[in-house]
């Protein structure tokens, strides 16, 4: 695409960016000595009056929000030809899609800045506007010297959230698209690019988009993978709820990554455990020193914050937290709280499967049953002795089958209630080897939102 050596006061350069739609010139201010972007729309589209209605939307967007992290808009108009064009800040610092060409970023630069971006797409939420096309190369960086800031650009498909729901054509990026965007006439709501924000952690953390494992992918801690897993939850219910929640999940594991000299392990571990969930008194816990988190384990817990259980960490890789049904194993309730945890979820629903987890699931109704069925079939075991345990003030019994498959699999079952309580906890622990880790794991189980039993 050609355009005119000069475009208004501006001096334009060079191309330094194209697109479907648009193509990006760099160009200067001589008057204010500033270099300044020019984005025109390309002659093939600019006769089109739905695209350039969407182009000036576009700038409508970008003058209406105010953030040090969204590309601003500081002029607009039309070349001789009829083309119209936006001037619009400088980032001379590159895309994050150049960045990531050289593979995964460091855990914590990655994490700042998957929190920048979703400060600034937060801020557009709180104005009504609805992104819909996160990706690498809409986020760009401007120059060190300026700070080296994250910028986000390119609100071509965003959309007011009033007007959010009946899109009727499939818009946006794949891979970082929400699954909700890819149903034509499907609501859409602020969640869709707290899904975007997660698939661009996901990319930058592991060098992948979400959908593109291989063993070449990095590793990341479990408790960076838990925040960005909820980011990528296929329902959005399940996602973090706001763009400025993920933020702050994000900022929170940060600070664990980037401070471990100014804190305490185990403050350290509080900071990475209620990352997401407002810290609550625990009831039907026990003791605070028998449900301390013990070195070299991770702490979990469900959506809610109702149930947490710590793991050791090579289990702590995934992590299902949406809650359970109890009717499955007998208990009542339609769906409570309960989660599942271990290094390969995929692997936990086939029995006799060596990959360790733990699952707790809630129910908020007394059960009158002493034994409930069991949640996994245990035909292949050898059914070791029952066995009491108490927690502080759970207690209950332990059923345990051992050498399944004629392996060193084994797993844990066990009803857990207290006196004074309406709640039963149910907690499975499959596990590998001859150590039974399942006292250690009931130890740290911790439960609130308890009812007296009337």
């Amino acid at each position: 695409m050609s355009i005119p050596p000069q475009v208004g006061r501006y001096r334009v350069a060079r191309p330094v960016g194209a697109g479907a739609f648009a193509t990006v010139w760099l160009a200067y201010d001589d008057e204010l000595q500033a270099p300044v972007a020019v984005k025109v729309l390309a002659e093939n589209w600019s006769q089109r009056a739905d695209i350039r209605a969407r182009f000036r939307q576009e700038a409508r967007f970008m003058r209406q929000v105010d953030s040090d992290h969204l590309v601003r808009v500081l002029d607009i108009g039309e070349l001789p030809d009829g083309r119209p064009y936006l001037v619009m800040t400088y980032a001379g610092g590159g895309t994050l899609a150049e960045r990531l060409a050289d593979g995964p970023l460091p855990v914590p630069e990655a994490l700042r800045i998957a929190a920048d971006i979703a400060r600034a797409v937060a801020v557009l939420h709180d104005k009504g506007v609805l992104h819909r096309d996160l990706k690498p190369s809409n986020v760009l960086f401007d120059t060190p010297a300026a700070g080296g800031r994250v910028l986000v650009a390119d609100l071509g498909l965003a959309k007011a959230l009033a007007h959010a729901s009946g899109f009727t054509l499939v818009a946006g990026t794949p891979g970082y698209m929400a699954p909700e965007q890819l149903v034509p006439g499907g609501a859409l709501d602020a969640r869709a690019d707290v899904y975007a924000i997660g698939a661009l952690t996901h990319h930058m953390v592991t060098g992948l988009p979400p959908g593109q494992a291989a063993e070449t992918a990095a590793r990341v801690p479990a408790a960076v993978e838990r925040v960005v897993r909820r980011a990528l939850q296929r329902d959005p219910a399940r996602r973090w709820p706001s763009a400025a929640a993920y933020a702050r999940a994000l900022e929170d594991l940060l600070t664990a990554q980037t401070a471990p000299a100014r804190r305490s392990p185990q403050r350290a571990r509080r900071a990475l455990t209620t990352v997401g969930a407002a810290a609550t008194t625990l009831v039907l816990a026990g003791s605070s020193a028998a449900s301390a988190t013990p070195p070299g384990w991770t702490r979990v817990r469900d959506v809610t914050g109702t149930v947490s259980v710590a793991v050791p960490d090579d289990w702590a890789r995934q992590l299902r937290d949406g809650g359970w049904k109890p009717g499955v194993i007998g208990l009542p309730g339609a769906h409570d709280p309960g989660l599942v945890v271990g290094p390969d979820l995929t692997a936990w629903s086939t029995a006799n499967s060596p990959t360790p987890g733990v699952f707790v699931g809630v129910s908020r109704t007394r059960t009158t049953a002493t034994v409930p069925p069991t949640l996994t079939g245990h035909n292949r075991c050898i059914r070791a002795a029952d066995r009491t345990i108490t927690v502080g003030s759970l207690s209950g019994s332990v059923r345990r089958w051992t050498r399944c498959a004629r392996t060193t699999t084994s797993f844990s079952e066990t009803i857990l209630t207290a006196a004074n309580s309406t709640l039963d906890v149910y907690v499975q622990v499959r596990q590998s080897g001859g150590a039974d880790r399942t006292d250690e794991i009931l130890r740290t189980l911790r439960v609130r939102g308890s009812t007296p039993a009337s």
